[in-house]
């Protein structure tokens, strides 16, 4: 009857740490930073943004076919204006290995400005808009421009503040 007994516990005891070591498992692969701010190593926040032009709608976040190249900017921001250029170039030589997004900080920004600079810059990746500042605050961009670089498992993998051609080549090289 004892040894009964023991072997019951043990088998309690035994299911209790694997679900333990299942939840904790379940909660690091889904886990956001304490603070909320989006970091290497976490989810990336999940929205849905519709493009500049209404045509549709952009997922962000979760599985992906390729890593994701995530933009915000703004017509008026000077340092976003200098990289506009170099994603549209990054975006011609690694679109088939690389989705890059746009978000344009409508929210602090104008349609019909940000219109201009995709027409100025010849940008023909996905522009978005962020009119009610949804992604701005998922993503607490403090300052423009931001680049969130995001691997294929939705993980953000860098965050990244105006960054030259060359070094952002780099690090597209190593995510994809």
């Amino acid at each position: 009857m004892k040894r009964t007994r023991n072997w019951i516990v043990a088998a309690f005891v035994l299911v209790l740490l694997g679900g333990a070591v299942y939840q904790h498992g379940a909660a690091k692969r889904n886990a956001v930073p304490v603070d909320g701010a989006p970091k290497p190593g976490f989810a990336a926040p999940s929205l849905q943004l519709q493009s500049l032009d209404g045509s549709r709608e952009w997922a962000i976040g979760g599985q992906r076919d390729k890593p994701l190249l995530l933009n915000y900017w703004a017509s008026w921001c000077l340092p976003c204006q200098e990289e506009l250029p170099d994603l549209q170039s990054l975006y011609e030589q690694y679109g088939d290995q690389l989705d890059i997004y746009g978000v344009n900080a409508t929210f602090h920004d104008e349609p019909e400005l940000a219109q201009k600079k995709v027409q100025q810059f010849g940008l023909k990746f996905p522009i978005l808009t962020d009119p009610d500042a949804v992604g701005l605050d998922l993503y607490k961009v403090a300052a423009l421009p931001m680049t969130f670089l995001i691997d294929k498992n939705g993980k953000i993998v860098e965050v990244l503040n105006l960054v030259n051609r060359e070094e952002l080549e780099k690090r597209i090289k190593k995510l994809i």
